[in-house]
């Protein structure tokens, strides 16, 4: 199956991206865009409908997922969703240079980096190598979400998620000019390992946040 059609909007694409969840929470993928009428199709150029910065666990496989194919996302993924200079370059040109009109953050349950950092923050516990410096760029959702009174580990892993939905705002100005000129939107989801669902967090530039089965408010 080739899907000629894009999404235009921010509204569109984030609807888009929620069907293809379903789809793969239900067992009934599509598995669109995946065959060699596809690949011939983007081979010259690519317009991908979203940025999707996930966290890199080998679980949180995006097209699949999302049940999407070759084209249909501008993947990005670091672990934890830690965003440094690379990925704000990376997500800036998604959005200026291929047009895409949704950036997605993606977190996910059992994340080992924000385990990792509830850790740090508990007993000083500190990791060797590269792998601290993610540890600290997620240590500051973990000290918010416990200022805040949070226990659950749930609430932790949608901090991250807010956490790193206000960093690429305030931090790239490309991004935020986007959004607010109505051009693109900015969401957060978490993703549940067990079931495949992927729940909403937050949302900014979307006129009203869907909701359908695997989207759910922020708490």
């Amino acid at each position: 199956m080739t899907d000629n059609t894009q999404p235009v909007t921010p509204q569109e694409a984030f609807e888009m991206l929620l069907a293809g969840n379903e789809r793969f929470v239900t067992g009934i993928p599509e598995h669109p865009n995946q065959d060699a009428a596809r690949r011939s199709q983007t081979a010259p150029a690519q317009a991908p409908f979203a940025v999707l910065f996930g966290c890199s666990d080998s679980r949180l496989a995006a097209e699949i997922i999302f049940d999407q194919g070759l084209g249909d996302l501008f993947v990005v993924r670091t672990a934890g969703h830690v965003a440094g200079p690379e990925v704000l370059g990376s997500i800036e040109y998604g959005v200026a240079v291929l047009g895409c009109p949704l950036v997605v953050v993606l977190g996910h349950d059992s994340c080992g980096a924000v385990a990792a950092a509830q850790t740090a923050v508990s007993d000083g516990t500190t990791v060797r190598g590269f792998v601290r410096d993610v540890v600290e760029r997620v240590t500051p959702s973990v000290l918010a979400a416990r200022a805040a009174g949070y226990t659950d580990n749930a609430d932790f892993i949608a901090e991250n998620v807010r956490h790193t939905v206000d960093l690429l705002l305030e931090r790239s100005r490309t991004l935020s000019h986007a959004v607010e000129a109505g051009k693109a939107a900015v969401v957060g989801l978490s993703y549940r390992l067990a079931d495949g669902t992927a729940h909403l967090v937050t949302a900014r530039g979307l006129e009203m946040p869907v909701v359908s089965a695997s989207a759910e408010p922020a708490r």
